[in-house]
């Protein structure tokens, strides 16, 4: 989810702030009243989206590996990775799986 809901609605809210808190100051009646009014809902819909983001950040951490995993391979798989094998035995190999297979 892209973080412009986010970015707009915290825009939205410190600048309804500054507004009302100006408007207080200023003796603008009105324009307190109204800035006054839209600052709950926003300030509503900012925590909203900040628990939502938070929730997802907590989700995505928590299906991401820290680490990538370093398997020790086990000294049987050592030995065969260091030894090269004859073409010839991956064809016996091959025809024996697939009677298998049959």
């Amino acid at each position: 989810m892209p973080h412009r809901p986010l970015a707009l609605v915290s825009a939205l809210a410190a600048g309804d702030y500054l507004l009302w808190n100006w408007s207080l100051q200023g003796n603008h009646d009105v324009l307190s009243l109204v800035s006054g009014l839209t600052l709950p809902p926003l300030a509503i819909a900012l925590a909203w989206l900040l628990a939502l983001n938070a929730t997802r950040i907590l989700a995505r951490l928590a299906r991401t590996p820290r680490q990538p995993s370093r398997r020790v391979p086990r000294p049987q798989q050592l030995a065969a990775q260091q030894q090269p094998r004859p073409e010839g035995d991956l064809q016996q190999e091959t025809s024996a799986s697939s009677k298998l297979a049959a």
